[in-house]
């Protein structure tokens, strides 16, 4: 029984026995803190929809130096170029062996002008198509200028001169990446080829007219200014001795000043003068001028 000064404890003052029939319950969860994940879907540490791995992601990553590009190779999975890793193939169609070839063309319109030129490393059979359809091309449209008309010949030559570069490149030795060019007809079995000879005879045809025409000029101009004295005639000197001014006159004449004669015995007489040789007939024999008045 209770003593008189012990009372009955106020409820909950002291740890209660749980009631009959009840259970003791677990703390209460806290609900900011949630239990590890567990089961099949237990993720690795390092892992999750939000773990990224390095280098990877949405955002980009800082600039690294791209590493160096790889040696050429030959597109289309084509065969690489023969002769080892430094051949050089066609530019045009990839074809080896290539060298640099270099072709020019021009164009006259009256009033101005166009240099063309085609350049680049060809093989064998693309360097002789591109000659034959620059220098047809030019043989037709070459020609329309004053000026064009002179430059057109020296640029045909110029490509004779790259055709014989062409000749020395061999045969294609590997196939390229796609077909070569069409070399077509040689140019003067072309209609551009054949119809470039009409001017071209022509441009002939004026060289040499003006080749006879400069040497008769020079025929002329010598025996006009020398005119031929022969032995027995009589002339007249224009300039004041011993410069001599010859021309021929007519000893009946008043003006006649002296008589041509041949040297005897290679030799004029005393007081005669002697002729230039131009006066001659032969233009090398000294003449002797005997003097009419004293």
């Amino acid at each position: 029984m209770p003593g008189p000064y012990q009372g009955t404890p106020a409820p909950g003052a002291y740890p209660q026995a749980p009631a009959p029939g009840t259970y003791p319950q677990a703390p209460a969860p806290n609900p900011y803190q949630q239990a590890p994940p567990s089961g099949p879907y237990q993720q690795a540490p390092g892992s999750g929809p939000y773990q990224q791995a390095p280098g990877s992601g949405p955002y980009p990553q800082p600039y690294h130096q791209a590493p160096a590009p790889a040696p050429y190779q030959q597109p289309y999975g084509g065969p690489g170029p023969a002769g080892g890793q430094g051949a050089v193939g066609c530019q045009i169609c990839g074809a080896v062996p290539a060298a640099a070839v270099t072709v020019r063309g021009h164009q006259g319109m009256l009033v101005i002008m166009r240099f063309l030129k085609r350049e680049g490393v060809f093989c064998r059979t693309c360097a002789l198509a591109s000659f034959r359809d620059m220098q047809a091309d030019t043989m037709v449209l070459g020609w329309w200028g004053p000026l064009s008309v002179l430059i057109t010949p020296f640029t045909l030559l110029a490509n004779l001169g790259a055709l014989s570069g062409i000749r020395r490149i061999p045969e294609p030795v590997a196939p390229g990446f796609r077909p070569p060019l069409d070399p077509g007809r040689p140019v003067f079995r072309r209609p551009a080829g054949i119809l470039a000879l009409i001017p071209m005879g022509l441009l002939g045809l004026a060289v040499f007219a003006f080749t006879v025409l400069l040497a008769v000029g020079l025929v002329t101009g010598a025996s006009a200014g020398h005119p031929t004295l022969t032995p027995g005639s009589c002339a007249r000197n224009d300039a004041t001795w011993p410069e001599q001014d010859l021309a021929p006159e007519s000893c009946d004449s008043s003006d006649a000043e002296l008589r041509v004669s041949a040297p005897a015995d290679g030799s004029c007489p005393a007081g005669d003068h002697v002729a230039y040789p131009e006066y001659s007939e032969d233009g090398g024999t000294s003449l002797c001028l005997h003097p009419l008045k004293g």
